[in-house]
């Protein structure tokens, strides 16, 4: 009698047992996982990676994967191969334990609706004699900013949500869109910390 082929969701739901010790994530929900692959003999090979070359845990996640795929029935060797390419990312993760983390979008001191609110520029924008660029709110406070600086406030016209602001720089800078977005929500909060901007 042939034992029954083992499927990748039963890896997958043994995979998901596997919990990195430093962050409370098992590891398929961290996108530590690349590949997994059984054969008819039902032995597993798990193409798997660490969130950076130096991890310590190296040895204990390896022996965790191995530990809890040797628990399926009938199962054959196990094989777990690291693999460095391409590298680990934030990326990867699983994009809503990565919001629930707090890893993705940056937590705001400020109630901001990205896809309705439209942030408005406030104060005034000049340069002084020495060529420093300013920033003036509407309290007469003035703060040293940056081109890029200057730039997002201007963009800050009311047209534009949180999110079409980030996909207007993206497209513009021609740089990944997750980027963006933290930079721009860092510069949104600093400018509303300023009352240089509202929404």
């Amino acid at each position: 009698m042939t034992s029954q082929i083992i499927t990748r969701d039963e890896i997958y739901t043994q995979l998901k047992k596997c919990m990195d010790p430093e962050i409370p994530v098992n590891i398929v929900d961290l996108g530590l996982i690349y590949d997994v692959a059984v054969n008819s003999n039902n032995d597993i090979n798990v193409k798997m990676t660490m969130t950076t070359r130096g991890c310590p845990l190296h040895n204990t996640l390896v022996n965790d994967v191995k530990q809890n795929l040797g628990k399926l029935e009938s199962v054959g060797k196990i094989d777990v191969e690291i693999v460095w390419d391409p590298p680990w990312t934030i990326e990867k993760m699983n994009p809503v334990v990565r919001d629930n983390l707090g890893f993705g979008k940056p937590k705001l001191r400020f109630r901001i609706n990205y896809d309705t609110d439209k942030p408005l520029k406030q104060g005034v924008f000049s340069k002084s004699e020495d060529g420093s660029l300013i920033l003036t709110n509407n309290a007469n406070k003035g703060f040293m900013v940056n081109e890029a600086i200057v730039r997002f406030w201007e963009s800050c016209d009311s047209s534009k949500t949180v999110n079409q602001l980030a996909d207007f720089f993206s497209d513009k800078l021609g740089l990944p869109r997750s980027q963006i977005e933290q930079e721009v929500l860092q510069l949104l909060e600093q400018l509303l910390d300023a009352e240089l901007v509202k929404v």
